[in-house]
């Protein structure tokens, strides 16, 4: 696994617009009534190719998979798609045949509003499970989206602002890419803040190129670097129902990406875009103050580098030091040793910010050096090494603290 942390490469250029950069892409947002409390606000979008579009998908590991998974999941064995729902509020999930239902019927009321089939529309939901999702609401806000769509990053925003729920901040992310004499666009949003975990975190994320790209391709390089953006994230450790990377490719540029260096080039663009909206989910995290990039290196294998990573990345009593700006490389070392991996507990040295906090699984430091890894701990970013000294293994994952915030956020979904 490698880290979260965006590349810009030369050939790459940030521009505005998330979905609506690509050429050929449109937007717009609606408000539907679906969130159950507080005023009447943004809850539905469309993203709507103009031209048709190879797509690929990447969907939740959980074995309880929400409506909407399941029909996109459907929907994409033929490799393309032209327009995509998104609705917060609302998971439909864990709603049984009448969720699947009611899924249908809104990718069928979004085929007609926009002019096509029902197979060529991909849905995303995202908010509360277990109950039924209200229709009758969406309907009327389906065709006013379609009416609406346009290609403005303003639209963009107002679309990455409708798929919030505990969301602070909307998440965007584009970029102009050079190959040879033409460039293509890329960009995309994504929404994310609990129930955030490796293996798919809680998130959905849409993803539009303007350049061609060959279905098979585009299945296998999604699917890369899903593994090594979203994969490599966890805020609170829980995998959710409703976790939808979507991406789709419509060749509006006429740049063709068949080559292995035009591959190349087309793998670092997305890797850049996912990068920086699986970063901005993680700095986003519900309840948490700080982002910590965590490196675990030195294992027999990366599998075993990985279990340690997520062990640590995920000990509430690690991301509670945290939130207490204590670097406590004894809770670090604990959540190590129960991992499931190769480790020699005598071995391991931990570091934050590069300053030693323990030499071969003991503390190394006296008071001023103590000191400072206090100060490294209380940044709102800061990094850490865990190096097991047993092999060529390693991983990379952003991870959060957990704050008393966290338990308030999440008393209740009602204030979705």
């Amino acid at each position: 696994m490698s880290s979260s942390k965006s590349i810009t490469p030369k050939n790459l250029q940030r521009i505005p617009g998330g979905v609506n950069a690509a050429r050929g892409f449109l937007s717009a947002a609606a408000s539907c009534g679906i969130k159950r409390t507080g005023p009447l606000r943004p809850d539905l979008c469309l993203v709507v190719s103009e031209e048709p579009a190879t797509a690929a998908g990447v969907f939740t590991t959980n074995l309880v998979k929400a409506a909407p998974v399941l029909l996109s999941r459907s929907h994409l064995e033929k490799g393309s798609a032209r327009a995509v729902l998104l609705n917060s509020g609302n998971a439909n999930a864990c709603t049984g045949v009448p969720g699947l239902r009611a899924a249908e019927q809104t990718a069928n009321a979004t085929a007609i509003a926009l002019g096509l089939h029902a197979d060529e529309v991909l849905l995303c939901s995202t908010g509360r499970i277990g109950v039924q999702l209200p229709v009758a609401k969406m309907l009327p806000g389906i065709s006013s989206a379609a009416l609406a769509l346009k290609k403005t990053p303003a639209a963009a925003t107002a679309s990455a602002r409708s798929i919030m729920t505990s969301d602070s901040v909307p998440k965007q992310s584009a970029y102009e890419v050079k190959v040879g004499r033409k460039t293509f666009r890329i960009g995309g949003m994504s929404k994310g803040a609990g129930m955030i975990s490796p293996n798919m975190a809680t998130m959905l994320c849409v993803i539009t190129t303007d350049a061609t790209v060959p279905t098979s391709f585009l299945r296998k390089v999604l699917g890369d670097v899903t593994s090594r953006t979203f994969n490599c994230i966890t805020v609170d450790g829980d995998c959710s129902t409703n976790d939808t990377v979507l991406t789709l490719a419509n060749g509006a540029s006429s740049v063709e990406i068949r080559t292995i260096p035009e591959k190349k080039v087309f793998a670092e663009a997305l890797h850049a875009v996912c990068a920086d909206l699986a970063r901005a989910i993680v700095a986003d995290g519900e309840g948490t103050s700080r982002v910590i990039e965590l490196i675990v290196k030195g294992a027999k294998t990366e599998a075993d580098a990985t279990r340690v990573g997520r062990a640590i990345a995920n000990s509430q009593l690690v991301k509670c030091a945290w939130a207490g700006a204590d670097p406590n490389w004894g809770r670090i070392l604990d959540a190590a040793g129960y991992a499931g991996a190769s480790l020699d507990p005598d071995k391991v040295d931990i570091a934050y910010n590069g300053t030693l906090a323990a030499k071969n699984g003991m503390g190394c430091q006296d008071l001023k050096g103590e000191a400072l890894l206090r100060k490294i701990a209380a940044k709102k970013e800061f990094s850490i090494v865990v190096d097991l000294h047993l092999g060529k293994g390693e991983a990379r994952l952003l991870t959060t603290d957990l704050t008393e915030d966290y338990v308030r956020l999440n008393l209740s979904e009602f204030s979705l």
